[in-house]
């Protein structure tokens, strides 16, 4: 199977992290505009989507071929092509098992092409944030709420979610990895129908210091 993928170095790193069937040929490119060297490839990976705001002009020409895009926050209704959705976020992509939402006609290409980097499919529906986004902003979220309240500082709560829940990192941490821009954008999307999810005051203001 050859494959090119648009991706950044540190995502390059994360997708690569359970390494790469001998078989898989892949192109890696920075930028749509290479596209057109590569239009003999087996499908398309763009994790780089949502960081280009959803740009779909260069999906188009693939349109006959799967195409996985990195979209957290836009559903594939609203992209307007069937694609499959995986969860792109710093952190989730080096996980073993791929979180991901797509037709049923693409489920067999979802799991064909997230093979060849030895990784499980987990699908879900078709939702906004997909499963682990929304649960990991939500206790981030948390976190900052009790940061107001002068319940403990950053690095103590870190420390402790870490300790007593065993996560690979704290909330603040995840934040940062994450990018607290995109933690506001899918929450504050999410308080539209839920208000559970409306960004905590202190999260919304470091977010746009």
């Amino acid at each position: 199977m050859r494959l090119v993928v648009l991706a950044n170095e540190h995502q390059k790193e994360e997708i690569l992290s359970g390494g790469l069937k001998d078989d898989c040929k892949v192109d890696w490119i920075k930028t749509s505009a290479e596209l057109s060297e590569f239009d003999n490839c087996d499908a398309l990976i763009d994790l780089l989507f949502e960081e280009n705001g959803y740009d779909t002009s260069h999906l188009k020409n693939y349109a006959s071929k799967p195409v996985i895009v990195s979209s957290i926050i836009k559903m594939i209704e609203e992209i307007g092509i069937d694609v499959i959705r995986i969860n792109g976020w710093t952190g989730f992509l080096k996980r073993s098992v791929a979180e991901i939402s797509c037709s049923d006609v693409n489920k067999a290409h979802a799991e064909t092409i997230l093979n060849e980097f030895n990784k499980k499919t987990e699908f879900i529906p078709d939702i906004r944030g997909f499963v682990s986004s929304r649960v990991v902003s939500m206790i981030i979220n948390e976190a900052y709420f009790a940061l107001e309240e002068n319940v403990s500082t950053k690095k103590e709560i870190d420390t402790a979610m870490k300790l007593g829940t065993n996560y690979p990192y704290g909330p603040f941490e995840w934040a940062e990895k994450i990018g607290l821009k995109n933690i506001v954008s899918l929450l504050t999307e999410l308080s539209l129908n839920e208000k559970r999810y409306q960004p905590a005051g202190l999260l919304l203001k470091e977010a746009i210091e």
